[in-house]
């Protein structure tokens, strides 16, 4: 049943990315909700155009965008889609090719479907809790890396403390490096910042399905569908290195927590 669903699923964010594509590097109006935060009108109609279709799929789901007011009506319900319309805008107004359109369904506080398009890159991204991830219909088999000295890490600029660890290309959707992870492309990424469940949502279900170890910047499970939409960061890595990872974030993961709480 899940196999069909996710079929649905990613033929619809397919439709999105392409409508998406056809407007990248293209005209449109763009302006920022606050400082460093750009959004354009093509996020707007694609979330439309997403909140039509998946509403359609399954109109008892609740609705969680980026690009739409929240409504506590969301909570009352069992399932809920998680969506961005575009993860990693940035790069879509500068017209790079690091980002892509991300629809999770929920279930239960936990995704049970993932899909991400990234139709600049070529790239089709799905999964569906139990049944594995792929891209482009290839099978994903995570980082499987024993050792956190030699990680590879999407990141422009690594702090001096991650000396030992080893800078890849990052593309601006944080969607994208976490399916990196998935993809072993990368062996491991971390936010300590507090984020939305939108943009983690979907990558978190692949790279799982995947193989690979994912939670919160704490190495707490994620959970979805939360009062705010919130979650604080997240730690994508292989199995072996995840905890390794965990306790070298500790001290750092606890102080930006208790400041924001």
């Amino acid at each position: 049943m899940r196999e069909g669903l996710l079929d649905a699923v990613s033929a619809i964010t397919a439709e999105v990315g392409r409508m998406v594509h056809k407007r990248w590097r293209g005209s449109y109006k763009r302006w920022e909700k606050l400082p460093g935060q750009p959004v354009c009108d093509v996020d707007l109609e694609a979330d439309a155009l997403l909140r039509e279709r998946l509403g359609t799929l399954d109109p008892e789901a609740g609705w969680l965008s980026e690009e739409t007011a929240d409504s506590a009506e969301r909570l009352t319900r069992v399932r809920v889609w998680v969506v961005d319309p575009i993860d990693g805008t940035r790069d879509f107004v500068r017209g790079r090719e690091g980002w892509a359109v991300s629809v999770a369904l929920v279930e239960g506080g936990r995704p049970i479907i993932g899909v991400l398009d990234a139709p600049a890159r070529g790239e089709h991204w799905r999964a569906a809790a139990g049944c594995g991830a792929s891209r482009n219909g290839i099978r994903l088999h995570a980082s499987s890396r024993t050792k956190l000295p030699g990680a590879r890490v999407p990141a422009d600029v690594l702090p001096k403390g991650d000396a030992d660890l080893i800078a890849v290309a990052k593309p601006n959707s944080i969607a994208l490096r976490i399916a990196m992870v998935a993809a072993d492309e990368a062996d491991l990424l971390a936010t300590l910042r507090w984020g939305h469940e939108w943009d983690i949502a979907a990558a978190a279900l692949i790279a799982q399905e995947a193989g690979a170890s994912v939670t919160d910047a704490l190495g707490r499970p994620l959970r979805y569908n939360s009062t705010k939409g919130e979650m604080f960061g997240v730690l994508a890595a292989s199995p072996a290195i995840h905890a390794a990872a965990v306790a070298r974030l500790a001290s750092l993961a606890e102080e930006a927590f208790v400041r924001r709480v």
